[in-house]
Formats: C-alpha cells, structure tokens, sequence
C-alpha cells in the first residue's frame, strides 16, 4: 500500500533536513576556525530578522531575567542570542576534528576540581544541572579527553535520523548520548550507580507534569527528574554552565557547589524543595550571561504556545 503524501513529504523534508545539516557540518569543519566562528556570528546576525515568532519568544524571556531591558538594549540582546545559537551549532560540528590540546586552551573552569572531584568521591556518581546556554558540549569533549565517561540526556526530535546523527556525532566526543523518554531514568540510574557524571538539561519542563516552581518571578514548572534522582541515589547536584568568551574557540566554566534542602523525609515534599533550589541555581546562571540563552520555546504558561 502506497503512504499518504503527507507521509512522503514529511520523509522528504526531514531526509533533507538531515542533509543540511550534515553539510553544514562538513563545510564547518574545511573552513579554517577564525572565519567559521566569524560566519557563526554572520549566520545568527540572519536568522533573527528571518524567525519572527522565535524572536519574540526570547524577547520575553530576556525581559524576565532582565525587566530593565527595552528598545535597542533588548534587539541587541536577541540579536546575542541568535549568534550564540548560531556558534554553538558551528562549534559541535566542529569538534570531533579538533585535538585534545586546542580543545584544552579553549576552556577556562571554575570550580570543577573543588566540587565535582570530591562528589564523584563519595562514590553516587554526579548530576550536572544545566540550562540551555553557551557552549556546553565543549565542556563534554574536555572531561571526555580527562577520561570521564559523560552520560548526557537531550530532548529527541521529530526527525529520527537527524537525531542519530547528532547522537553519533555527540558519541565522538566521547559522550553517552541518551533521549528524553521513559527509558532514560535507568539508565541514568546505572551511570550513577557506576560512579559517573551524567548531564541534565533542567530549564525546560519538555515531557510536562514536572515540579511547580518559581522561575524568574514567575511560576512555571520544571523536570523532577534531577531532584528525584539525587535524592534516590545520593548523588550531588552541580549546577553548571559554560559560556562563550570573545576569545576565539574561549569558554568559562562555572561549577557551583552542590544543591543542598532540610530534608524532611518525605520525597514529594522533598523533590519539591529540591527542584525549587535547582531553579534558583538556574537563575543565578543565566543572569551571568543571558544572551546566551538559547530559550525559544515557550516555557511559561503565559507564553504563547505553551502546553501546545
């Protein structure tokens, strides 16, 4: 039986789509890095006029880290936010051909030897809590070089083989690349439990039914997997973000200390205050650098679209 053309198109668009991306990738990794990285700034300097409907959505979200922001502040702030986007693309593609060393010069950390080797020594493995900012993949390649086996959960996407690719491409970093779903908890369980660090996405509630928060003044909800986990596991929570610098191929590390609550012997109660905490990390985080947050999707439920 012949598919729907709805079918066949959608087949087409995302075969495409996965070439795009693939060619982007190859044509990143020819061009000498200065002009890639100059042609990242180039690329997002387009898009942000070209994509309406993100733009206003990350207007929003810059005027809630930053009420203060309006008129040719808040433009070049989204303007940041697109090259940032932008870089971080071209930078993942270019990666897996960039040596241990460059990738070593490229990364400047703060707080990494004083948190995370004395989490990984009690022995429950380590959660990264991160927003979806800067650079961080450039932090996965650099604890892969140190030999830390990095499990990373990220959201999947409606195109399977765009998604394979970018898990293949992740796993040349060194990476355990796992998707959103409801396999993942075990997995992440075994990565803890064998000691290792595993990297969370915590600023977005993308499978619904999280934790009730308050998130830069206003109530939204993220993921409870993070508290839950560490509050099962004993592993710590870091909360963490890597940043861009001007510097070419440059980033800062910032690893804060460990997630603490008064613990009340009840878990719901307890994931509750957790993720709480957990988002005022995020906050402190993303206040540092919030251009380079790379929030487009509604994320508040006054955001247009939201839940849809």
């Amino acid at each position: 039986m012949t598919p729907p053309p709805v079918r066949a198109d959608r087949r087409l668009t995302d075969s495409l789509t996965t070439s795009g991306f693939k060619l982007g990738s190859l044509v990143a990794q020819l061009t000498p890095g200065p002009i890639a990285q100059s042609a990242a700034t180039a690329a997002g300097y387009a898009l942000a006029p070209a994509m309406r409907e993100k733009r206003h959505m990350i207007e929003r979200h810059l005027r809630r880290v930053d009420p203060s922001l309006s008129g040719l502040a808040l433009r070049r702030a989204v303007q940041k936010a697109f090259e940032s986007y932008s870089r971080y693309y071209v930078e993942s593609f270019r990666l897996p051909t960039l040596s241990a060393e460059t990738v070593r010069r490229g990364f400047n950390q703060q707080g990494y030897e004083e948190h995370v080797a004395p989490a990984l020594a009690q022995g429950n493995g380590v959660i990264f809590a991160l927003p979806h900012l800067g650079g961080w993949e450039w932090a996965g390649r650099w604890m892969a070089d140190r030999g830390e086996h990095l499990t990373v959960v990220v959201e999947p996407l409606t195109n399977p083989d765009l998604f394979q690719w970018f898990a293949d491409l992740r796993s040349k970093l060194g990476m355990n690349v796992i998707p959103l779903g409801p396999d993942a908890g075990a997995t992440v369980l075994r990565a803890l439990r064998a000691n290792q660090p595993v990297c969370l996405l915590c600023d977005r509630d993308i499978q619904g039914g999280g934790i009730e928060v308050e998130f830069f003044g206003e109530r939204t909800t993220l993921p409870a997997g993070p508290a839950t986990l560490s509050l099962r596991t004993g592993a710590p929570i870091l909360p963490t973000a890597v940043y861009f610098t001007e510097a070419y191929n440059g980033h800062d590390a910032i690893v804060r200390p460990p997630v603490t609550i008064e613990r009340t012997g009840k878990l719901r109660a307890d994931v509750a205050a957790l993720t709480q905490a957990i988002a005022t990390e995020l906050e402190w985080l993303i206040r540092q650098h919030p251009e380079q947050w790379h929030l487009f999707q509604p994320n508040w439920p006054s955001d247009p679209g939201y839940g849809v």
